[in-house]
Formats: C-alpha cells, structure tokens, sequence
C-alpha cells in the first residue's frame, strides 16, 4: 500500500513511483525485505525454545504462548509510529509463528486416529491457506481506505490470536503429552472420550511403551542425532527445505509485487487474493484424497505439474517482458492462470504434506524435537527466500522461475527414491515402515516380524 511504504520505506515508494525504474528492481530494498524476513527469523528461534515447553508441559502450553506472542505483535504493528516499532511487531508475531508451528501439528497427530491422520493434519495447512486468502481479502478491502488502512490490515491479525490463545485453554492436552508427564489414568480417559469407545487398550499400551522410553531420553537433541534416528532426521530437514525452495512462498508473500511487476496495477491485490482462492480449493482436495492415495502420489505428481508451471512462467517473461516493458493484457492473464495451477498443485501436494510427514515419523522420544527441526528449517529457509527474493528477482529476472523449478525437479526425485509411504500406519508404528524400506533399513535395528509386515 503506498502509504504504508511511504511512511516506512520511502526510498521504495520513490522508486515505484519512478516510471522508468527497471519493473524487476523497483522494489529491490533489505529494508522492506527484513521487514518480511524478521518474522520468520524470529519463529525459528522460539520453536527451539518451544520445544522443550511442548514436552515438559504439554503441546496446549506451547499452543497459548503461541497465542500471546500473537496478540502482541499485531497490537504493536497497527501502533506502530516507526520502523523499530513495526520490526518488533513483526518479530512477536514470528514468535507466535513458532510456538504454534512446533506444538499444532504434533496435537493433531497425536490426537487423530490412523485412518484420518492425514486429513486432519491437513486441516493445519487448510487453516493456513485460509487465512492467505483471508488476508489478501482484507489488504484488498483496506488498500481502498485513506492513511489508516494498512493499520487495520495489520491490526486485524489480533482475532485469529485471540481464537487461537482461547482455543488453546479450552482444549485437552493429548493423551501422549499426558502419559509422557506421568497422568496415565487421565491420558487414558482422554484417549477413550476421543476414539469413542472404552476398547483402547492397545493403542494405550503403545503410547505408555512409547512414553517410559520417551522418559529414559534426558537429551532428546542428541538423540536424534544417532544413526537410527537418520531417516527421521533427514526427513525433518529436507521436506521443510523443499517445501520452501519450490517457490511458493515467494509467489505468495510477493504476489502484490509480483503482479504489479507484470504490469497489473491496481489488480494486483485482486490477483494475489485469487491465489490464495485456489490455495484453500486445492487444500480441500487434498484433505479429500492423502488417505485414499497416500503421501507419495500426491508429491511426485504435484512436483511434476509444479515443474511444468514454473518453466512455462519464465518462459512467457522472457520472451514477451522486457526490463520497462509490461506484458499484453492476454499474456499477464495467461501468466496469473499458469501461477494458479502452480499454486493449485503446491495445495494438494507439498503445502500441506510438508508438515503432515514429518509430523507423523518420529518416535515418541524425539517427536517434540524433531517438529522443533522441521519447524525451525522451514522458517530458516523462508527467511531466506523472503530476504533474497527481491534482489534474486531483480538479478535473475525470469530465470528465478528456472531456479525453482529445478529445485521442484530435485525433491521430486526424493520423494521417489527416499520417502516411503505411511498412510494408515499407526504413529507409535511408524518404525516398521523403515525398517523395510530398500535404503534406510540398512540404517534402522531390528528386523520387522512378518505380522508387522503383514499389518502394514
């Protein structure tokens, strides 16, 4: 919004206004980058300091805080009288980022049963798509008032803090969380008002075998560390790490500028705010088919479509948009329709996978940190891509499109040769599914029996 620029970053708002300025370098500045950045920055610190409070005191601690953090930041952006006051805004919301980021997908999991894991744990990633959109709507709405409009837009984020701080009081901790802190008749009776019904004695045995190892790990870090924990780890990394490096955040923080750049003016709110549409459509599809299909289908061929999109993209900018230049009124409709389909792919594959495989691999023991590493690699890798983007996309031009698309190239090969597929294994399981998978078996003791094999 011009006047949010004009009174944080001016030199921005001047370049903008320039009409000879490059349309790939115009919004080229560290400082509104940083202002995007910091947030991220500042969730993959506290999600490490989130998780040893997800374990010692329950995944709802961690929920609340998470909350709090949130309500602050959106307080001191809409007050915000200069930039250190907007940047510390931005940081208590990059706190709540990452408390809610560590602890929301381990109570999902741990709270679904086998069969729905993967649909419910999706409803983290729908939640997150919905509120892109909801956002977008709102810049759209407020982008129309005069000098305060982007106070309320930023302002606005109070409400979710609030639903989500409440939210987290009201709900009961997981029965994992509770055996693990010793309130096994409590985790028992929580584990049965959830499954509806009283025969849950084997998924109990499971969670209070999987909690007394749990208990014996005093360095859940370190842990995790071993060879037997490899698969695991990796995982933690590389699925948040490709998550990031397809592109999606950058079209998704940026859409506005990215749109503007193309030549779209005005609309290009209007545009951003219908890809955050076609996030939340394809999310719900997603929710629809993980536990039909599986995890694997969806990623590979969601890579696949991604891949195709993103070269089609660098290929209409590089031979029709020049560096002053503005697309036809075809072609930029032609380019928000193939970012669409790019986005619609991102939607029912990696948007919401990426947080649900990780979420559901590790043991009880490591858990709490793993989702600490996933969350924080996730938020490393965001933060870079926010703090680079604008100088890639000034430096690069088109070709940041080829860049991402090699990268979709390499994690579609990952998943094909590295990911084995765990729909329907139950959490406290999971073990067996590496144990018998062609590379990690060699890294994972044990050797399943053949029941276990059969059951899987």
């Amino acid at each position: 919004m011009d006047t949010f620029l004009e009174k944080f970053f001016h030199t921005v708002y001047l370049k903008k206004r320039r009409a000879e300025e490059d349309h790939y370098c115009k919004y080229n500045d560290q400082g509104l980058a940083a202002f995007t950045s910091s947030l991220y920055l500042a969730g993959l610190v506290a999600s490490i300091v989130a998780s040893p409070i997800t374990r010692k005191y329950g995944r709802r601690a961690s929920i609340v805080c998470g909350g709090i953090s949130f309500l602050i930041g959106a307080t001191l952006n809409a007050a915000a009288v200069n930039l250190g006051m907007l940047l510390l805004g931005r940081i208590m919301l990059g706190v709540g980022i990452g408390f809610g980021d560590q602890a929301v997908p381990l109570y999902l999991s741990e709270m679904a049963p086998a069969h729905l894991r993967g649909a419910l744990n999706m409803m983290f990633q729908l939640a997150t798509t919905s509120g892109i959109f909801t956002a977008n709507m709102i810049n759209y709405g407020t982008a129309k008032l005069p000098s305060w409009g982007w106070r309320l837009s930023l302002g606005l984020a109070a409400f979710p803090a609030v639903i989500m701080t409440v939210g987290g009081l009201l709900l009961p901790e997981t029965p994992n969380s509770l055996i693990e802190r010793g309130s096994r008749e409590k985790g028992r009776q929580v584990l049965e008002r959830i499954r509806g019904t009283n025969e849950v004695d084997a998924e109990f045995e499971d969670i209070v075998d999987a909690s007394e190892l749990a208990n014996s790990i005093k360095h859940p870090f370190r842990n995790i560390l071993e060879r037997r924990n490899r698969p695991q780890l990796v995982m933690a990394i590389c699925m948040p790490a490709f998550q990031i490096l397809n592109g999606i955040n950058s079209i998704l923080f940026y859409a506005p500028v990215l749109f503007e750049t193309m030549g779209f003016g005005n609309a290009s709110l209007y545009s951003s705010a219908l890809t955050g549409a076609v996030l939340v459509l394809s999310t719900l599809v997603s929710i629809g088919l993980v536990d039909r299909l599986g995890r694997r289908v969806l990623l590979i061929s969601g890579g696949i479509q991604m891949v195709f999109c993103q070269v089609i993209v660098a290929i209409i900018l590089g031979v029709k948009f020049g560096g002053n230049d503005e697309l036809s009124k075809g072609y930029s409709v032609l380019v928000v329709i193939v970012i669409c389909l790019f986005v619609v792919a991102f939607g029912w594959s990696w948007g919401p996978l990426g947080w649900t495989v990780p979420s559901e691999i590790f043991p009880l023991e490591t858990r709490s940190a793993g989702q600490s590493i996933t969350v924080a690699v996730n938020l490393l890798f965001t933060f870079i891509i926010a703090q680079c983007f604008l100088s890639m996309l000034c430096a690069f031009k088109h070709g940041i499109f080829l860049f991402f698309a090699g990268w979709i190239i390499i994690m579609t090969l990952f998943v094909y040769f590295f990911l084995p597929e765990t729909k329907g294994v139950p959490i406290e399981e999971m073990i067996f599914v590496w144990r018998k998978h062609w590379f990690w078996k060699r890294m994972v003791p044990g050797t399943p029996d053949v029941d276990d094999i059969d059951g899987l």
